[in-house]
């Protein structure tokens, strides 16, 4: 029998080659609760009610010139938010949520990458990444960006490069990472290098961050702690 308390984490994937980037593998490893994976762009997405807990990860698809399956996702997401669910999106999966929630004018092609181990700011105080005023360093790679957020977001933290690095929405249990918090410094750097081989758009970019001093604070710990710790909406099924 389910026990209500706990969570339940619907994990969607939303990588499109796997063999380059295995985001159930990064996040999977932080997770002490049960969680099922989908992949989206099989057009496997969790059933809205049916799980606490949503994971939207990255992706090397574009926001801008969107999958067909990205449209299903953003409307599965609608439903799961109204239905309370708990929703964390980090890079591709912030922006989605921004997306979803509101509207195309408000995702971008990024002015240039930000590739490599950045510093993002605390603008404001919230339990997923502390304090107003502080810093940490944490993996990135995106090439595209959220923007101008409307009134009923909450703006939490920015970088010299990007000037939504999170956001939540409102006050429902729904945050936005653009970084990869996921990523420790080993995945990271194999990430990067694979990227060059395969000669991946920013390919200067790439082999820039590779040149890099890796740094990580060390966020997920914190992140994921607070982000299960809000109980969300309650799963019928796991």
């Amino acid at each position: 029998m389910t026990d209500p308390s706990r969570p339940t984490i619907a994990i969607v994937d939303n990588s499109i080659d796997p063999t380059i980037y295995r985001p159930v593998e990064h996040w999977s490893r932080y997770l002490d609760a049960p969680w099922r994976a989908f992949v989206a762009r099989r057009g496997e997405f969790p059933r809205p009610g049916a799980f606490s807990h949503i994971i939207l990860t990255g992706s090397e698809s574009s926001i801008v010139d969107r999958e067909p399956w990205a449209l299903a996702e953003a409307e599965m997401l609608r439903e799961a938010v109204v239905r309370g669910a708990a929703v964390l999106g980090s890079c591709w999966g912030h922006q989605l949520l921004a997306f979803a929630l509101a509207g195309e004018a408000h995702v971008r092609r990024a002015a240039a990458p930000e590739i490599g181990w950045i510093s993002i700011r605390m603008g404001r105080s919230s339990d997923l990444l502390g304090p107003a005023g502080t810093t940490a360093f944490t993996f990135s790679i995106h090439y595209d960006e959220v923007c101008d957020l409307p009134s009923g977001f909450e703006v939490l933290a920015s970088s010299d490069a990007c000037s939504v690095q999170a956001f939540r929405f409102g006050d429902n249990p729904v945050w936005g990472l653009q970084c990869h918090p996921e990523i420790d410094v080993p995945t990271g750097l194999q990430t990067l290098r694979d990227l060059v081989d395969r000669d991946f758009k920013g390919r200067e970019a790439l082999v820039a961050a590779l040149a890099q001093t890796p740094r990580d604070s060390g966020l997920i710990g914190r992140i994921v702690r607070a982000f299960l710790a809000d109980p969300g909406g309650t799963s019928d099924s796991s």
